[in-house]
């Protein structure tokens, strides 16, 4: 998994907490066989999961250190050319 995996969880659970908070404590609506105050505060709760979680997968994939190197070599009429483009991936 990488970070970017870890950045979609991170935002799906606070799409979640967002929604749960609303429903838990913005809507007053009483029905009958279910309470959408219930729902709203398990919403809440996933959220909070999800948000962790991939707070713990961003970290946990930010631990080491990647450098990606990419060479181009390309004829030109006056001989050739060499270009190396070096990234460190932490600091995108």
């Amino acid at each position: 998994m990488n970070r970017t995996a870890g950045t979609g969880l991170m935002v799906f659970g606070l799409i979640l907490i967002v929604l749960g908070a609303i429903l838990d404590y913005a809507v007053s609506v009483t029905t009958t066989g279910f309470s959408i105050n219930t729902i709203g505060l398990i919403l809440l709760i996933v959220g909070i999961i999800a948000f962790l979680s991939g707070l713990g997968v961003v970290i946990a994939s930010s631990g080491g250190r990647r450098t990606m190197i990419r060479e181009d070599v390309r004829n030109v009429p006056g001989g050739s050319t060499h270009v190396v483009d070096e990234r460190d991936n932490l600091a995108s």
